[in-house]
């Protein structure tokens, strides 16, 4: 398939796609009268990528595991990597969340406090 095509199957910009493939995230596409052509592989990998996003995953720890979720799935090694690179995150969403509990908890006091104060005038 081409560039628009595989585009508009993974919900992406082909400026992205050709980022990707810059940075290593995708390896470089087939050439066939001077076009860039992809497979299904591709598909299932930008979808794969769009995942690790979400989850919190930025481009450099993504291109450090990508290859792992198209390697032999008998493979236990690359399944702990990605597993402990998930745990660090999972540590640093729960930091912020403790802290914006805190930030909640100061922003409501404030506000009562400030409610008090203007139901005394």
């Amino acid at each position: 398939m081409r560039i628009g095509e595989l585009a508009k199957r993974a919900n992406v910009t082909p400026r992205t796609i050709r980022y990707y493939e810059s940075i290593g995230l995708l390896p470089k596409p087939r050439r066939g009268n001077a076009q860039r052509t992809y497979d299904e592989v591709t598909v299932e990998r930008l979808r794969k990528i769009d995942q690790l996003k979400a989850l919190g995953l930025e481009l450099d720890e993504i291109a450090d595991v990508i290859e792992l979720y198209f390697a032999d799935p008998s493979h236990r090694a690359p399944k702990t990597k990605v597993l402990a690179l998930l745990r660090a995150h999972l540590a640093d969403v729960d930091h912020k969340l403790a802290e914006l509990r805190s930030l909640r908890s100061d922003l409501a006091h404030h506000v009562k406090r400030f409610e008090r104060w203007l139901a005394k005038s």
